[in-house]
């Protein structure tokens, strides 16, 4: 399991180094210059421009930028803003926000998602199954931002059970609805996966011999059934962590959540590198970390897994 657990952990070493480098490249080559969004509005002189570029970098070449950035990341030095703000006081600030909208998103699409799964899977071929299967297919097909509108309209101005903007409010229950707009897709896809792993263990034998044997019907549910049907929607809810933080940046925009999202979204449009290379990359090491924690979660929901 050590073992097991440092090879995993050398093989995230190229992962990181790869997505870095090629995210880094890509905000590199993004067309405009960076300097242009300081000035306001009003063209900046050229003594000025210049004094900018020597303080972030942009006469330097790609790969000795990229150089300075890895520095600044095992130092923890992100470097700063255009604002003149440290880039990890910005991080600080915006980051638990955002986590805490994914982590509450985490948690209501694996509640909603295996529950509603389960049953419909249970069920297979039954009224609830095939309007299950349908109504997630409708979701799919929505994109997100059309969700998210209709939800705060309905929800936040139609019935008022909801606040429509969460500003500067960020308590757990001003951000249930934008955590479950953000979930609700990942929801259609978690039912899906359960439904079908719910539906394939339940005809197995070993089901057949746990229900030959008397055992009640919630215990072979609960411990023969649902516990061997899990991995595919564990492996999908560690590689979705990730996903809806990125995702956050419409979700944050919708309802005016101050997260990473919104910070994302801003530097993008100024080409402010620093912040958005420094933000991404947090993100792949929280995704990279996410995978591996589920790794190493097989053999606890299954075990019939054992590392070599």
């Amino acid at each position: 399991m050590v073992w097991y657990t440092v090879r995993r952990i050398l093989q995230l070493i190229p992962v990181f180094f790869g997505a870095t480098l090629l995210l880094y490249f890509m905000v590199y080559k993004l067309p405009g210059d960076p300097t242009a969004a300081l000035g306001g509005g009003r063209p900046l002189t050229p003594a000025v421009r210049e004094q900018i570029r020597e303080q972030y970098h942009l006469n330097d070449s790609f790969f000795q930028q990229y150089w300075i950035y890895l520095k600044g990341i095992f130092t923890f030095d992100f470097g700063q803003s255009f604002s003149g703000r440290p880039v990890l006081d910005v991080m600080q600030q915006t980051f638990p926000t955002t986590i805490k909208l994914a982590v509450m998103a985490l948690i209501i699409e694996a509640v909603l998602g295996i529950i509603i799964g389960v049953i419909a899977g249970l069920r297979r071929g039954g009224l609830f199954d095939s309007t299950v299967l349908v109504a997630s297919l409708i979701v799919i097909a929505i994109p997100i931002f059309v969700l998210g509108f209709l939800a705060q309209f309905l929800i936040g101005v139609k019935w008022g059970l909801a606040p429509v903007t969460v500003g500067g409010n960020t308590s757990i229950g001003n951000l249930l609805l934008p955590a479950f707009v953000l979930a609700l897709v990942s929801i259609a896809y978690i039912l899906r996966l359960t439904r079908n792993s719910v539906a394939e263990v339940a005809g197995a034998d070993h089901v057949r011999t746990a229900t030959a044997k008397g055992l009640g019907r919630p215990r072979v549910v609960t411990v023969h059934i649902l516990r061997n049907s899990l991995i595919p929607v564990v492996t999908f809810l560690g590689a979705d962590l990730g996903a809806l933080m990125a995702g956050a940046v419409v979700t944050e925009g919708i309802f005016n959540i101050n997260g990473i999202g919104q910070t994302v979204f801003r530097s993008v449009q100024i080409g402010e590198a620093p912040t958005v290379v420094s933000i991404v990359t947090v993100l792949v090491l929280i995704y990279l970390i996410a995978n591996l924690v589920v790794d190493l979660l097989y053999a606890v929901i299954d075990p019939r897994i054992r590392y070599a």
